[in-house]
């Protein structure tokens, strides 16, 4: 076996894992009854559900040629990165303000997990902005680049 075909086989089982943990949090939360408790219940298992997403993209981005992004596409996905970057950081700067504020230990557990999960999506938002986006486009400087690398005289009559 490969390293390549390990790491596939690995992603492929943690879908499944995810996927299992998802299936197992939802039918446990049916009959709870103590909301706090079953909110972060919850929300693992919306983070579960969400690493089951994650590690099919990794599969895909393992097994599949991707088709890179237009220029349309790629201004759309930025625009779309950066709106949610904007929220993430005003959110990042309420809950810190209000958890100053706070004094219910129970409560303030709850913010702080939230405030740490709005820092790291902050985080991923960057890096996917960075890289993912970026790393399949193909934009119009490109085309143009690849258009005419090879003419020999680049649209100027003989030279």
């Amino acid at each position: 076996m490969t390293p390549k075909n390990d790491l596939i086989r690995f992603i492929e089982g943690q879908v499944r894992v995810e996927r299992e943990i998802v299936d197992s949090l939802n039918e446990a939360l049916k009959d709870m009854e103590n909301q706090p408790v079953k909110g972060v219940l919850q929300g693992i298992s919306l983070d579960s559900l969400k690493h089951a997403e994650m590690y099919s993209s990794a599969l895909m981005l393992l097994t599949t040629t991707q088709k890179a992004l237009t220029q349309e596409q790629l201004d759309r996905q930025k625009s779309l990165v950066k709106k949610h970057m904007r929220i993430e950081s005003e959110l990042i700067e309420r809950i810190s303000a209000e958890l100053e504020h706070v004094e219910n230990e129970k409560v303030k557990l709850l913010l702080t997990a939230i405030l740490e999960d709005e820092k790291r999506h902050h985080r991923l938002l960057k890096e996917i902005l960075e890289i993912l986006v970026q790393g399949e486009t193909i934009t119009d400087d490109d085309w143009w680049e690849i258009l005419w690398k090879n003419v020999p005289f680049h649209g100027s009559p003989g030279g």
